[in-house]
């Protein structure tokens, strides 16, 4: 995929350090090894027309706030984790750098018409053959 130069300034992001989830022992119950990343998109200095377009995404990180939280807890290391959550949302701001191509409306085929038809006499056939049979 194509990854544009996307610069966010540190301040922009805001880092909290929470325990990690499931299995690891004791690390898991003293550490707080897991990074919780929020990213204001309203806030932030990112261009408008990729602002519109994440807040445009229907994705379960993004609040109705516009507000991207993204969980980072892969790694036992909080600078890892820090890595892996500010990669994350470079990866998803990267995923609406650029504006969609315009969709060009284009005609139905010849062939995809006769087959489309084909196939309407077919099952036009299949159901008129489950009529009431006729005695005589």
């Amino acid at each position: 995929m194509f990854m544009p130069t996307i610069s966010i300034p540190e301040d922009e992001m805001v880092f909290t350090a929470i325990r990690a989830q499931g299995a690891g022992g004791q690390n898991v119950n003293k550490v707080s090894s897991a990074v919780h990343l929020r990213f204001s998109i309203p806030d932030s200095s990112l261009p408008g027309p990729v602002k519109e377009r994440l807040l445009a995404l229907r994705d379960h990180r993004i609040t109705a706030e516009g507000v991207v939280v993204i969980k980072a807890q892969g790694s036992r290391s909080q600078e890892q984790n820090k890595a892996q959550a500010v990669a994350r949302l470079y990866e998803l701001i990267a995923g609406v750098w650029t504006p969609p191509r315009p969709r060009r409306p284009t005609r139905p085929t010849l062939g995809s018409q006769r087959r489309r038809l084909e196939g309407k006499a077919v099952r036009s056939q299949v159901k008129r053959m489950r009529g009431k049979v006729d005695p005589g």
